[in-house]
Order: C-alpha cells, then sequence, then structure tokens
C-alpha cells in the first residue's frame, strides 16, 4: 500500500539534500587552461568565474583577438568540467534516496 507520510518525509529529505549540494557548490572548483597554459580560469560549481590568471606574455601582445579567444577557450573548459564536477556532486548527495529512472536528470535543480 502507498504511504503518502512516508513519501513526503522522503521528500523532505531530498529537498535537504539537495539544498545542501547547492551549498557545497561555492567550494567545488574545476581550472580550464588554454594556450599551453598561457591562460588559467577558475570556475566553481554555481558556474561563477572565481579566478582568471593571464601569462604576463601574452599581454605585451597587440593581438587582442587572440587574447580574447584564450580566455573564453578557458572558461568554457573550466565551465564543463566545473558542471560534471557539479553533477557528481548532486549524485552523491542523494544516493539511495532517489530510485535510479534512467533518463531522470535533477542537474538542472543545482544552478
Amino acid at each position: 500500500m502507498f504511504d503518502m507520510m512516508k513519501m513526503m518525509g522522503k521528500m523532505k529529505e531530498v529537498q535537504s539534500r539537495l539544498k545542501e549540494a547547492q551549498d557545497k557548490l561555492a567550494f567545488v572548483t574545476a581550472v580550464g587552461e588554454s594556450g599551453g597554459g598561457m591562460v588559467k580560469a577558475t570556475v566553481n560549481g554555481k558556474k561563477q568565474v572565481v579566478m582568471l590568471d593571464i601569462d604576463p606574455a601574452i599581454l605585451t601582445s597587440t593581438d587582442k583577438i587572440l587574447i580574447q579567444d584564450l580566455v573564453i577557450a578557458a572558461v568554457n573548459i573550466a565551465s564543463e568540467k566545473a558542471d560534471a564536477l557539479a553533477k557528481e556532486e548532486l549524485k552523491k548527495s542523494t544516493e539511495g534516496l532517489l530510485p535510479n529512472i534512467p533518463g531522470l536528470d535533477l542537474s538542472n535543480l543545482m544552478g
């Protein structure tokens, strides 16, 4: 027989764990590099750029477009890595609470 009160309790626990996971995402970081490491971007699990390091050697370059492209590439790489880490954090946080339903993707709840 279906127990509605038990189900509601389980949903509150899931909600609580998701909130905890969201709070942790500010501390989950990933680094993306481009230009052979000349540009490094660090992005957290909330998809915020938290650090950008540009080698001074390319700052003397007059090629503004190259520098922009390297920054964009590094940020995109870091964002992809951070997204994967955030999904893993969500998975760990809800492990054992939710059934393994193929196609159920809760990653949109993380950001």
